[in-house]
């Protein structure tokens, strides 16, 4: 390359110009290569922007040996769950249903309060939810995609992308907010709506 530079500028007037467009356009490929998340490493080859949240993280890279769209199915199921487990660690503190099994407001000690039986309902259903779209990760289908909306608020394209970006954000939130509560709740003792109105230190 430098040779062919150094032939260019013996030739014509014009060679300097070509070189700077030349640096420019490489200087300018190695930064968008780099992860908008992690600006000092580079951005792993198959987060491209194409799912809606990309933002070049994964610093592990393991988006190089994991099917993308896979991994984002995942990422969508547990970030589901979380949701529904950070409301439910804020409603168990407050609403119970009737009945003995229902009564314990501190959510990890609630988990043993369920009966044998509970336990091959609860089984029972996420395998029943499993089986039943388990199809869905593999036949191109867009990733979490079950086409559940009963109440038709993506009502067009713009609105469906928006609404798909909105919901990664809030999952991963969920995610690390379900860790502070339960890391909260081993740690004080306390529930998280105890906590609200008694804030207690750790040390």
């Amino acid at each position: 390359m430098a040779f062919v530079s150094g032939v260019s500028l013996g030739t014509s007037r014009f060679a300097g110009q070509a070189v700077s467009v030349r640096r420019a356009k490489c200087s300018g490929t190695v930064m968008m290569a780099m992860s908008k998340s992690i600006p000092f490493l580079e951005c792993p080859k198959n987060l491209d922007g194409r799912l809606p949240g990309d933002v070049g993280f994964d610093p592990l890279y393991l988006s190089d040996n994991i099917n993308l769209q896979y991994a984002r199915a995942s990422e969508l199921k547990h970030g589901r769950i979380c949701m529904l487990a950070v409301l439910g660690f804020v409603v168990q503190g407050i609403i119970h249903l009737p009945g003995p099994y229902f009564s314990e407001t501190n959510p990890i000690a609630a988990i043993y309060k369920i009966p044998i039986e509970g336990w091959f309902q609860i089984i029972a259903f996420i395998s029943a939810i499993e089986l039943a779209t388990f199809k869905k990760n593999y036949d191109g289908s867009p990733p979490g995609d079950y086409n559940f909306d009963p109440l038709n608020l993506a009502k067009d394209t713009a609105t469906l992308e928006k609404y798909k970006e909105n919901e990664i954000v809030h999952c991963r939130a969920a995610m690390v907010g379900w860790f502070g509560f339960l890391a909260q709740q081993l740690v004080t003792g306390q529930s998280v709506v105890e906590q609200l109105g008694n804030m207690k230190p750790l040390m």
